[in-house]
């Protein structure tokens, strides 16, 4: 990981209950002050709430470039850091931009290195689709794509679509929209009722 900790810059959340479960979430933009990221930190700020635990990934720029020779012991160590995290989570939210068509080359990058280990395999998976309307479907395809060779088990009500423009973001780097926050809580609850195998209701 590029830092000595796995989370952003981004304003941190009151804390969670003691045993609350842990959702990853995954940015697929290296970019500073994204609206992917300011999606994640938005749900990073209301997973008390929830309540779940919510941690925000900055190793993506860190990762090397996935070579099968290197997908073996002893892995390279960014790569077992990601593992060590997937493991750790009961579900992980992916919010990430679509670059000509599909996923950035980088975030497809950390996928596969997700794909030689089993940390990921039946666990609870959704992505939040942050483009303007009409955009981000090659991404979305990319992502089940990958997910699908991955064995994770994609939570289909979680997957939604909130676009953000830059207007929406707030000093805090956060989405500050009362309803795309309601949202945001709604889909980690599905995550963390689906690692529980409890299934809540959206919006209670």
């Amino acid at each position: 990981m590029t830092g000595a900790s796995p989370l952003t810059c981004c304003a941190a959340p009151e804390s969670a209950s003691v045993g609350s479960p842990l959702i990853l979430l995954l940015s697929g933009s290296m970019r500073v002050g994204s609206t992917n990221e300011a999606v994640l930190c938005a749900a990073r700020a209301v997973a008390p709430s929830v309540p779940v635990e919510a941690v925000l990934y900055d190793g993506l720029a860190g990762l090397p470039h996935f070579n099968p020779d290197d997908d073996a012991d002893p892995l390279p160590a960014p790569v077992v850091a990601l593992r060590a995290l997937i493991e750790r989570a009961a579900g992980i939210l992916v919010c990430a931009p679509e670059y000509a068509g599909t996923l950035p080359g980088s975030f497809k990058n950390l996928l596969d290195w997700t794909v030689g280990g089993t940390e990921i395999c039946d666990k609870p998976v959704a992505w939040v689709n942050a483009a303007a309307p009409g955009r981000g479907q090659g991404a979305e395809a990319t992502l089940r794509t990958v997910l699908g060779y991955t064995g994770a088990d994609i939570v289909e009500p979680a997957c939604v679509r909130i676009s953000v423009g830059r207007e929406a973001i707030g000093a805090d780097g956060t989405v500050t929209d009362p309803a795309a926050r309601r949202q945001l809580a709604d889909v980690l609850g599905l995550l963390a009722g689906r690692a529980s195998g409890e299934e809540p209701a959206v919006g209670t």
